[in-house]
């Protein structure tokens, strides 16, 4: 949707769907099965609370009909109301048990409903692709998972059983009257119920759009807060907090006055109710009297239009509870069309059906004519081919989207190619198991990401075969263990959210030591001593050398110092290969390599500072006409 100024405002809710879909609630319904005798034990409740309710007048009608009779004794008219009086209280106890077993019942069944879908949903969320996740924002798919499953609680709990209820109190309530005098109570549903039908369908529509428009606003309510305390820093360096406190105003002004329309409907179709509950008893009242002032309508006794006075206040709030279950339902609805959506996503990155075994693996790594593009054919990489030998230290380098990380991605294949082949010790990759490629790899990526928990946590990440000893050990060898021991508590010292507590060079050593306590025999490190001080980097890089150690390492890297000792340099322009070889020798080529090298060797003054290793020759300084880094570097 657009807001005034044309911009496209990201904050709007979906669009209203169907109140009630028999499909989604026939699918819903599916997670009731492995408790259908649970569900069946609160149907049978809910009977035996609906009916308990429904007897009490027809006991007040007993007792009054007794008191009244001129055929009875005193003796016998005591001793009847004091037999009705103990089946009266019987009632009570037995709707009371009934309650308390039901309300039990009924709630277990929900939260056992919603753990099912909860974790049916999460599980699936863990197996889609990256791909997904770059096409749906991390706010919308927790909201997926919590917001919108509690809807489907509430759904359970207070929809589908206890609407059971209602229907049978409306039922029952008619059955009874009916069964006593069928002219009144045609008298009262013809005064009556056409104005309760017409009251209920105009809730109904207009609480439907304000409740829509209410969640709206707070989703955009939601989402500005969101931002503004995210990106805190920027709001006080820029002075914006006036600006965004008017805009925040604004929001909450729209959110109240739209709260305030759904609460109008309230105020009007509920007191609506009552008013016509008045009504109907009025109509009962008129009825007694014109039958107790001679007019012979009726052969009803004073103790059946009592009763009927206990069955019209009763008859009424089975209406008030469906009106209210009418908005659960359209918030499950939406809800679980929502989830469904999710569900019914294929995993993109499937594994084949009968895959091929990785025995022996030793880490050989071919690239053959590959081709591949996030979005259509907007190609990343093209026709890139390239192999690394088992133990041999690979490195990529080239400007920012020449496509280094891709190849990382399609490596641990958490995206698929278009065209060619991407084989591993030759096999496809595409014909591996994906959990068992990816147990063989170990990834260091620039931005670290830390779980809550501890220092120790951290570095297992749950695998129980690697023991607390094997963790010191991994986090000795990286030299992550003097930092740690530093810390209050260890390796038991709690990490906050993302390690929020610890620095990126911390951070980084922990990754080391994660990936090496995994022994994994392909190692990946992107842009890993990016963002630290010199001090960290000698930390790191002797960590780097250590890990790479006996195993084939794939480096990526802006800092070339970082890669002078691997076996093979692969440049990338643009998605394509434009060199490879060693360090020295890219250097005497000439080219795009020697470029960025010289380019991170100026002094201030723009200077080039010749390392030893630097061939003899006149440097260019325009670039080459097919490079395109970003006027950036070349300040």
């Amino acid at each position: 949707m657009m807001n005034g100024r044309g911009e496209k405002d990201f904050f709007e809710d979906e669009a209203l769907g169907k109140a009630f879909d028999a499909r989604l609630v026939k699918r819903l319904l599916k997670y009731l099965r492995p408790y259908k005798w649970r569900v069946v034990l609160a149907v049978f409740l809910l009977l035996v609370i609906s009916n308990s309710m429904l007897a009490w007048p027809y006991v007040l009608k007993r007792i009054v009909d007794i008191l009244t009779s001129k055929d009875l004794t005193a003796a016998q008219q005591m001793n009847s109301v004091g037999m009705l009086t103990v089946f009266f209280a019987g009632l009570i106890l037995i709707r009371f048990a009934a309650d308390y077993v039901s309300t039990i019942t009924v709630n277990i069944i929900g939260q056992n409903v919603v753990y099912d879908i909860r974790t049916q949903v999460f599980s699936h969320l863990q197996r889609m692709s990256l791909r997904f996740f770059d096409r749906n924002p991390v706010g919308r798919l927790m909201t997926r998972v919590t917001n919108d499953v509690e809807s489907l609680n509430q759904f359970i709990s207070m929809g589908v059983v206890t609407t059971f209820q209602d229907v049978f109190m409306l039922g029952g309530i008619l059955i009874w009257m009916f069964a006593f005098d069928v002219r009144l109570t045609l008298i009262i549903v013809v005064a009556v119920v056409p104005f309760i039908v017409g009251l209920t369908l105009w809730f109904k529509a207009k609480s439907r759009s304000a409740y829509r428009a209410v969640r709206m606003r707070l989703a955009r309510i939601n989402a500005y807060a969101n931002e503004n305390i995210t990106g805190m820093n920027m709001v006080q360096l820029f002075n914006r907090q006036e600006k965004n406190r008017d805009r925040f105003s604004n929001l909450s002004r729209d959110f109240r006055g739209e709260w305030f329309r759904a609460i109008f409907y309230h105020a009007v179709y509920f007191p609506g109710i009552e008013i016509l509950g008045t009504v109907a008893a009025g109509v009962i009242i008129c009825y007694g009297a014109a039958m107790y002032l001679g007019a012979s309508i009726s052969t009803a006794s004073l103790g059946t239009l009592i009763a009927f006075l206990g069955w019209i206040g009763m008859f009424f709030q089975p209406i008030r509870d469906l009106a209210e279950k009418y908005n659960v339902m359209q918030a499950a609805m939406a809800s679980s069309e929502r989830i469904f959506k999710i569900l019914d996503r294929p995993e993109e990155i499937t594994n084949p059906a009968k895959p091929r075994p990785l025995r022996g693996f030793k880490g050989r790594m071919e690239f053959k004519n590959v081709w591949f593009a996030y979005n259509d054919e907007n190609w990343v990489l093209k026709d890139v081919s390239f192999t690394v030998e088992p133990g041999r230290k690979v490195a990529f380098v080239g400007a920012t989207g020449a496509g280094k990380t891709s190849i990382i991605n399609l490596i641990c294949r958490f995206y698929d190619i278009q065209r060619g082949r991407i084989l591993i010790d030759g096999k496809d990759i595409r014909e591996i198991d994906k959990y068992e490629l990816r147990k063989n790899i170990g990834l260091v990526l620039q931005d670290v990401f830390l779980f809550s928990g501890d220092i120790r946590g951290n570095i297992r990440l749950g695998e129980e075969r690697i023991t607390d000893e094997k963790v010191a050990q991994a986090a000795e060898h990286v030299n992550a263990a003097r930092f740690i021991e530093r810390l209050p508590g260890g390796y038991r010292s709690e990490v906050q959210e993302r390690g929020a507590t610890l620095s990126v060079g911390e951070r980084q050593l922990l990754s080391f030591a994660r990936a090496l306590a995994y022994d994994p025999s392909v190692l990946i490190l992107d842009e890993a001593t990016s963002n630290i001080d010199t001090q960290t980097e000698i930390l790191i890089q002797d960590a780097v050398e250590k890990l790479m150690k006996g195993r084939t390492s794939i480096v990526i890297a802006h800092r070339l110092s970082t890669i002078r000792k691997v076996d093979n340099i692969i440049v990338l322009h643009k998605g394509e290969i434009k060199e490879e070889g060693t360090h020295e020798e890219l250097l005497r080529k000439g080219g795009i390599y020697y470029r960025l090298y010289q380019l991170q060797y100026r002094d201030i003054n723009g200077r080039r500072m010749r390392p030893v290793e630097e061939p003899e020759r006149v440097a260019i300084d325009p670039p080459l006409p097919d490079t395109d880094y970003g006027e950036h570097e070349w300040q």
